[in-house]
This record gives C-alpha cells, structure tokens and sequence, in this order.
C-alpha cells in the first residue's frame, strides 16, 4: 500500500502489528439507550453482552463500549452513571479476553474503566481533561485523540481556514500533549473526528485528505460507521447507511486507515476479505470453491421454494 510502513500499537501488555490494507476492526456497544443508532436495542447488560460476544465472533478485534449518546439534545451523565452502565460489561468482556475500549470523555468514567482491565479510552473530547491521559499513562493504556472544536453534547460548527489543516495541527499537538502526560508514543491513535464539530462537507473535506494524516506517524481510527455526512449524501437514516459507509471504509483504507469502528462487523470483515482478495492481498488459493450449503438461500418456513 504504497511503501507505507507498519505501525504497532502497544495497549496495556497487548502490542498489535497494523499491516496496510490490512486494519483493525473496531466493533461498537452502546451500553447507552439514547444512542441515535441502536440505542434502544442495548437497554439490558444481558443484550449488550450478546452483542459483544457476537461482534466478536464476527471478526471484532477490538469492543468499544461506550455509556453515553454524543446527541446533542440532552445534558450529559453524571460519572456515577455512565459508569454503572459500561463497568459490568467491561469487566465480563476483559475476563474472557477481549481488547476493550471505552468511549468516554470523563476522567472519573476512565479512571473506573481502566481499573476494571480496558485497554484503551477513546476520547472524544479531544483531550480536552489532560487527566484522561494520565490515566491511561498510569495503566500503560492507549489513548485515541479526536479532532474536535466543540464541547461534548454540544452541536457547533465553526469556520475554519482550513479544515484539514486545522485536523492536523490539533491531533500533532494533543497526541504531543498525551505523551508528556506519560502515554507511550505507540500508545497513541488519532481520530479526524468526521461530523464532530463539522458540517457534512467539511467532514468528505477531511476524508478526501486522509493521507495527509499519516505523516504523523500513527494509527489512524476511521469512525464513519452510519455518520451523519453518510446520511446527508445517501438520504437514508442510520441503519440504512451500510453501503455508504463500506464506501468511506475503502477509501480510507487506501488513505492509510489503521483501525475501522463500526456496527456491522460481519459486513466490514466481507468488504475487506473480498477486497483484499481482488488485490492479490493475499493470492486466492486455486482450490477455492463456494460450499453447497451457500449455493443459495433455504427457503422460508412453509414456503415452497423456487
């Protein structure tokens, strides 16, 4: 992928080698029923732990659980509860082995998360309390910086010069301000921050230029699963936003995309298996053949077939 190096990221006493063409998948728990995607479909720890178990079983390489919606109509939690809502699924998905993430913007929310095992704390804030990184430098934990102008829960737009520059400059300093805090320099990953505080286009403005990122030498995570810019192209609400959102997916894969979030798993594992194979990436094995039971769909109960 264009003589672009490797990139390690160390998470706690995990190290993942990132390939490019090759990135992470990043599955997403809501343990938040005001999310705008699949809120209400995660109202009990029970769904939302079957929803892990089944992200993972689709490919996840990493869970992020989040406890609170960005939307922008309600005040934010309190710690204590934010908290409560991610700590039980937390704790059951680090005992059985899986790399957690937590998004969370809150240092008291963090801190809890990394006591009870996660890995890394996705910050959408964009650093805006230094102490989150001195969290997760005191658990050896990652860190994700997001691109941002706004305070969290709150819907701004500002006019920027220049939007891509703007990305950059903010994402050098804050991941430079992580690592005086004591966060490892390969712990560190940068998020653009598609639709946080940006317009629909200003948002494809940044994606367009995604490879401008990658000088600065890390992960990059692409956050683009059923966004709002998706949404304002494509005229489909959330759900209906796959396609879209496969499509932003391939172009910021061969930008130099290093981890992939996203709600459809399965669906991103296919893109990226079908994609890599059509590349040569890696050559097709000349006894592939398709199983007779994917030869076509079972019919219907009582159905008569055709």
């Amino acid at each position: 992928m264009g003589g672009r190096p490797a990139l390690r990221l160390r998470l706690r006493g995990t190290t993942l080698e990132i390939r490019p063409g090759a990135p992470l998948v990043m599955g997403v728990v809501n343990a938040s029923p005001e999310s705008f995607s699949d809120g209400p479909d995660m109202a009990t720890p029970g769904r939302r732990m079957a929803r892990a178990a089944e992200l993972l079983e689709q490919g996840a390489d990493l869970v992020d659980v989040g406890g609170e919606s960005g939307v922008t109509d309600r005040a934010p939690l309190e710690p204590d509860e934010e908290t409560a809502r991610i700590l039980p699924l937390v704790r059951e998905l680090v005992a059985g082995g899986a790399i957690v993430s937590v998004d969370t913007w809150k240092a008291p929310v963090a801190r809890a998360a990394l006591e009870a095992g996660a890995h890394l704390i996705n910050d959408v804030s964009g650093l805006a309390d230094p102490e989150i990184a001195g969290q997760c430098a005191r658990f050896g934990a990652g860190l994700v910086v997001m691109h941002t102008r706004a305070r969290p829960k709150v819907k701004q737009f500002p006019a920027y010069d220049d939007v891509v520059g703007d990305v950059r400059r903010f994402l050098e300093q804050r991941a430079d301000e992580a690592v005086v805090q004591g966060v490892g320099p390969e712990s560190v990953v940068l998020d653009p921050g598609p639709d946080f505080a940006k317009t629909p286009a200003q948002t494809v403005e940044v994606l367009r230029r995604l490879g401008d990122l990658t000088a600065l030498g890390r992960p990059l995570l692409l956050a683009v699963s059923r966004k709002d810019f998706v949404g304002a192209l494509t005229g489909r609400a959330p759900r209906g936003r796959l396609a879209g959102t496969l499509a932003a997916i391939g172009e910021g894969v061969d930008a130099g995309a290093s981890i992939l979030r996203v709600h459809d798993v399965a669906a991103a594992r296919d893109y990226l298996a079908v994609r890599a194979a059509l590349r040569g990436e890696p050559p097709v094995d000349p006894s592939l053949h398709l199983p007779e039971h994917l030869r076509r769909e079972a019919p219907a109960a009582g159905g008569t077939g055709g």
